[in-house]
């Protein structure tokens, strides 16, 4: 474990989901790995000399099932996916704060629109500076841009998945435009520079004011996001276009980015084409000459397309790892994606029919005595997963990691054990009738639980994954044998967002129980893993439901303060307090296959795809 003494300041990251369409339980943690050896950066020039060459098309297979299909960069929780962000709207509007090629996951200022910010009084004054680069049409970015952004956001925060209440853009008590590429923000309070700008700034995405700023399709253009009422209207506009897939690649507010890709096509498929945005004007300009995301129904579709060499660069399912050899001959390098994330089941404690269980910590405890993280590895992670234990990601090991998050080989306070899980099930009252656990004393089983009452749970889950399948049914195997009886669903993942959507952010009574979409990934610039929008009461993300006071407490403690130990109390106290069912972290999210004709190719931790980077040799 790294050192824990170091009380200098620490980059930090805000939390996003990642509801990874069709990839449940399939994603890691670690640094980026680069495949096709070759000199760091754009030089030019791979690492067994050979010359890089303008041009060529790169495939890129897109998550089965799992297509782009929302570009406005603004997003409600049913939006809120590495499809939509890292691999469709950051390509054309990058945040203010973006990522270099590279293993780093921290933000490079040399490679963002934004330069370093600068605090002042005391953390209560932050001063954002643009360099002066341009639109995709030669127009000017400025903080007229910025504001637009900014304003949409204050008028529509209910509507945007990474809101918390009292954190941004609540926090921000005022600001002054000084010119067209310096404004101040004034806050509420002090805050801490790391967490400011990774975990509060870093959602800051430019978008176009003089071509969006507009309420209908035939409307000028106007400074309508300068009122609420204004605001919401031109959301509402944008979000009615973003709705209209059949135009995306023709809408012309499309057309207009910062980013270093353009859109040239998209088919009602899932199929995307970039072309490189001639006027792009950060420091990687592309090589190549077009980017294709390329859609399928399934992994073995994908594979088939792989092997018959029709993908520049695609993924080797998990059940498929022992063929990597024959991938490698057919002219590929092969090496996993591994990302900064972790992997749970989201319980959702406001259900009327077992919320009241999910709110007793001694079940919460009973569940994970039964949560076999380390037969899953052996049975179905292949040996490629690891515990999870809290939303602090594990691995890389880092100054986040603590100490009891390395217990029990990695398992954390509460290892394997079906024998304690029973004896705290009877010792609080419940007692097996008929197979399954019904509650005899409801003075012991907890508030909310009747007499008779059963514990039987539906586990609802992402279809299309074999090993995702197989998580989930050795969960019900192993609560079975005490008595828990879980009932197994799959559905499509889309089907799973609506009917989980209305349970947060503290919706009333929901029917969903426990389900399973997908994992979570730290992207974009920082990682401090403090934990706001998952588990802070009524945050966008928290689809569970999760509330406690302490917690909301200890989270915000992380914010103003820099050192380790009040993280550690933070970190510690989610580790025992179980406010998801943790599930193995399988590393890598996915097995990658790189054609060796193209080099520089970096899968970013944080899930952004960079090809602007990647050139092929001749």
């Amino acid at each position: 474990m790294a050192n824990r003494t170091s009380s200098s300041p620490r980059r930090t990251h805000r939390f996003r989901p990642r509801l990874i369409r069709g990839t449940a339980a399939i994603i890691g943690v670690s640094a980026a790995l680069i495949l096709a050896a070759c000199s760091g950066g754009s030089s030019g020039t791979s690492g067994t000399g050979s010359t890089a060459s303008s041009g060529g098309v790169v495939t890129f297979a897109e998550t089965p099932e799992g297509q782009p299909t929302w570009i406005l960069p603004f997003y409600s929780g049913e939006f809120f996916t590495i499809q939509e962000q890292g691999w469709f709207e950051s390509m054309m509007w990058p945040p203010l704060f973006n990522q270099a090629n590279g293993q780093s996951p921290v933000v490079s200022y040399a490679h963002s629109l934004g330069n370093q910010p600068v605090y002042s009084d005391n953390g209560t004054v932050v001063t954002l500076t643009l360099k002066h680069w341009k639109w995709s049409d030669g127009k000017p970015i400025t903080t007229r841009d910025i504001m637009f952004w900014l304003n949409l956001l204050k008028a529509n925060k209910s509507q945007w998945a990474d809101y918390t209440p009292g954190q941004f853009p609540d926090n921000v008590t005022s600001i002054k435009v000084v010119s067209p590429y310096e404004m101040v923000m004034h806050l509420d309070k002090s805050y801490g520079p790391a967490f400011f700008t990774g975990n509060e700034l870093s959602q800051i995405t430019p978008i176009p004011q003089h071509v969006w700023d507009k309420t209908s399709a035939t409307g000028a253009v106007g400074n309508y996001d300068e009122t609420p009422a204004g605001a919401r209207a031109v959301m509402s506009f944008l979000q009615l276009q973003a709705k209209n897939l059949k135009t995306y690649a023709t809408n012309p507010l499309w057309q207009t980015v910062y980013g270093p890709w353009k859109l040239a096509g998209y088919t009602l498929t899932g199929k995307v084409t970039f072309v490189p945005n001639k006027n792009y004007s950060g420091p990687a300009k592309p090589k190549i000459s077009q980017f294709v995301e390329v859609p399928f129904t399934s992994f073995d579709a994908e594979y088939d397309a792989l092997r018959a060499g029709d993908l520049t660069v695609g993924d080797i399912p998990a059940n498929d790892i022992d063929t990597i050899s024959e991938i490698k001959a057919l002219g590929y390098n092969v090496a996993p994606w591994k990302v900064f994330g972790f992997n749970s089941l989201f319980i959702n404690f406001n259900n009327p029919t077992v919320g009241p269980a999910f709110k007793q910590l001694y079940f919460r405890q009973a569940l994970t005595y039964l949560d076999n993280q380390a037969g899953m590895d052996t049975a179905v992670g292949r040996g490629y997963s690891y515990p999870t234990t809290n939303g602090v990601p594990p691995e890389p090991k880092s100054q986040w990691v603590t100490p009891e998050m390395t217990e029990n080989n990695g398992q954390g306070p509460y290892p394997y054990d079906p024998a304690k899980a029973k004896a705290l099930l009877t010792s609080h009252g419940w007692s097996e009738v008929g197979g399954v656990m019904q509650c005899q004393d409801p003075s012991k089983c907890g508030t909310g639980i009747t007499k008779g009452e059963q514990l039987k749970m539906t586990f609802v889950y992402s279809t299309g994954i074999a090993a995702a399948t197989a998580t989930y049914q050795t969960i019900k195997s192993e609560e079975d044998q005490v008595g828990i009886d879980v009932t197994l669903v799959g559905q499509s993942f889309d089907t799973i967002i609506g009917e989980s959507s209305p349970c947060a952010p503290m919706g009333p009574k929901c029917n969903v129980q426990v389900f399973a979409y997908g994992g979570w990934s730290y992207d974009g610039p920082g990682m401090e893993p403090t934990g706001e929008p998952l588990f802070a009461t009524g945050a966008g993300s928290n689809s569970g439901n999760y509330s406690d006071p302490t917690m909301d407490n200890l989270i915000t403690e992380t914010h103003t303060s820099g050192s380790l130990a009040v993280f550690d109390r933070y970190a510690t106290y989610a580790t025992k307090q179980l406010p998801f069912m943790w599930i193995p972290e399988p590393n890598p999210f996915q097995i990658q296959a790189v054609t060796s004709k193209l080099k520089n190719v970096t899968f970013s931790p944080m899930f952004t795809l960079l090809p602007e980077y990647w050139y092929f040799t001749r």
